[in-house]
């Protein structure tokens, strides 16, 4: 690369810092839930995330849409500053569509990695009105399998979210970035282990019991399935069978990269959305 070249796979240019877009609370669905909103003149892009983060997994990817893409950003139940509460796959949805209702968004272009992909595909066949494309990032129509969840919900409720954090941590990001980033892996080992405790083990029970097969199948707006070549979470393999599901549905796998691509190459991810938008344009 030439001095002074900006590496493509960097965060895009910006502070891309989501709370200049106003934080907000809101119970449309029962909870209250934290949100960032932000209103403009293009197609919205709404974002999900995943197990055991809050919406600032997505901040990087942000700055790389540009301040005329309306904007949709939550921490599910029992995550971030949103309140616990009864929640399974269908109520993560209904709390989506809540917060879209609530703000006049329709037709977006909704982006989820891991449960976050699991929750846009209940809401795209619970409401098909609202969504105009989806990015389904390391996720899959089914992630893991019973025993392995129920492991995992009785560890954490025995011992807490670090008594799994490292392994976890592992599988989030690639070997490279976790040893390019000391300082970022303690953040994000931060925002893990102080998630709440019932509010992991709630949305993992809600993981353990999903099979959104049909809901895969049923699928009409263009998608793309993004995996990472080095996520032990939710290998390549099982993005590309999700892709097999999804009618037209396109794949990508990225090289060296693990469970969350918004952190590890979020100006690819933000071009990816960019990509899709102009074909759902």
């Amino acid at each position: 690369m030439a001095s002074g070249a900006r590496d493509p796979r960097a965060a895009p240019a910006g502070n891309g810092d989501v709370t200049e877009a106003g934080l907000r609370f809101a119970a449309p669905n029962g909870a209250v839930l934290h949100h960032v909103v932000r209103p403009g003149p293009n197609r919205p892009v709404v974002f999900a995330n995943s197990l055991g983060t809050d919406l600032r997994i997505w901040q990087a990817v942000v700055a790389g849409l540009g301040p005329q893409t309306p904007l949709l950003l939550w921490d599910k139940r029992g995550h971030g500053l949103s309140e616990e509460g009864p929640v399974d796959m269908a109520t993560h949805a209904a709390d989506l569509a809540g917060l879209m209702d609530l703000h006049g968004l329709t037709d977006a272009l909704v982006c989820g990695v891991s449960v976050g992909g699991m929750i846009a595909l209940q809401l795209a066949a619970d409401r098909p009105d609202l969504v105009a494309g989806l990015l389904l990032s390391n996720t899959g129509h089914r992630i893991g399998d019973a025993a392995t969840w129920n492991a995992r919900i009785e560890t954490v409720e025995r011992e807490g979210i670090a008594a799994i954090a490292d392994p976890i941590l592992e599988r989030w990001l690639g070997p490279e970035y976790r040893a390019s980033n000391p300082a970022q892996m303690a953040g994000w080992r931060a925002m893990l282990t102080r998630t709440p405790a019932a509010g992991y083990t709630a949305t993992c029970r809600a993981i353990r019991d999903a099979d959104l097969t049909e809901a895969a199948r049923g699928i009409t707006v263009p998608t793309l399935c993004l995996a990472g070549s080095v996520d032990g979470a939710t290998p390549p393999q099982l993005l590309r069978d999700l892709a097999e599901l999804v009618p037209g549905a396109a794949y990508r796998c990225l090289e060296g990269v693990g469970h969350l691509p918004s952190i590890e190459r979020p100006a690819e991810v933000a071009q990816m959305l960019k990509d899709l938008a102009e074909r759902i344009a």
